[in-house]
């Protein structure tokens, strides 16, 4: 029997069910997901399901792409989406980091609660390669399948049902980008996209642009978030257009979370400052110099950004105005 599995073609000397499979691949059924000729296989019946040859399989499970502590009474601002209720405003990606070692360590000194994840092939030729799970525990955090890479509608939806059956996610960051250039939101296909999602029972947290109008739309189709980039994915530039995700974020009866383009500290405090609910962040500390110095950065520039908002700043003011009143001056 010959099976596509991942890409390779393997051969088999008799009929296997996923279960005998996966054991002869020497992989966990619980770490990953399966997908049979385009349909996923549930983990329920996998050793029902018997294999034919000519299958194209494909085997994926989850890669890099809470806070135990007690609440401090002086910033114990907590927020929820999609019933979840959470007390960090910070959430990390988990991707171009150097080992998964140091991943680990940048989370906890993130003090994240939330990280996302891609959906990416199992290694069938060294199943016992590390994996993500395997460092950062899904019980004490909470994992965010994402779509990064996706460039169609079609590939997102594919993703995400791979990603609810590899642990039973229903809470996912949906995105769709547009080319390889600027990875810009698609939006009209992360609109099609968010809708079927949605219907399928998914808690969409959607990344899209900076537009008020679109991001709205997505409000309106059901997502739980929105999350309009601060600048390009990668590019560490900062927020560029705080105008637009201010009206985003008066627009918005959800969290609204400003995802991707943060490059340092005071860039997280803007976008906090401009009273988001959040900020989501991954190049900024996984190619810092120091990613776990930088991660601890992150936590008290999101900290200090939410106070501030709550604070309320001065007004801005065309000319001097001095702090000592002049009455009485020697």
């Amino acid at each position: 029997m010959q099976l596509t599995i991942n890409g390779e073609h393997r051969d088999f000397a008799a009929a296997l069910s996923v279960t005998e499979l996966l054991e002869n691949l020497g992989l966990d059924p619980r770490k990953v997901a399966l997908e049979r000729n385009l349909e996923i296989v549930p983990k329920s019946a996998y050793g029902a399901t018997r294999l034919a040859d000519g299958d194209r399989l494909e085997i994926v499970h989850f890669i890099g792409g809470g806070d135990e502590r007690p609440a401090d009474p002086a910033v114990d601002d907590s927020w929820s989406v999609a019933g979840r209720t959470l007390r960090s405003r910070l959430i990390v990606g988990t991707g171009k980091y150097k080992t998964y070692d140091e991943n680990r360590r940048a989370v906890e000194a993130s003090g994240a609660e939330m990280v996302t994840v891609a959906v990416r092939r199992v290694n069938i030729s060294d199943p016992k390669k590390e994996m993500l799970v395997d460092f950062i525990d899904p019980k004490k955090y909470i994992y965010l399948p994402n779509t990064a890479g996706c460039f169609t509608a079609d590939d997102a939806l594919r993703t995400l049902r791979l990603a609810r059956e590899a642990g039973g996610w229903k809470l996912v960051k949906l995105e769709v980008l547009g080319d390889q250039k600027t990875l810009y939101p698609n939006m009209p296909e992360t609109l099609s996209a968010a809708e079927v999602l949605v219907r399928e029972g998914f808690d969409v947290m959607v990344y899209c642009s900076d537009d008020p109008i679109q991001a709205k739309r997505l409000e309106e189709i059901g997502c739980c978030a929105i999350m309009p980039l601060g600048a390009p994915i990668g590019s560490g530039l900062g927020v560029q257009n705080p105008v637009g995700i201010r009206i985003i974020k008066e627009n918005a009866k959800v969290p609204v979370i400003v995802d991707a383009g943060v490059g340092t500290a005071s860039d997280a405090a803007i976008a906090m400052e401009l009273g988001c609910d959040g900020v989501l962040m991954n190049t900024a500390i996984a190619e810092a110099k120091d990613p776990v110095r930088m991660a601890a950065a992150m936590q008290h520039a999101v900290k200090a950004g939410r106070l501030a908002y709550l604070a309320g700043r001065m007004a801005k003011k065309r000319y001097a105005d001095p702090s000592s009143p002049l009455a009485g001056l020697i």
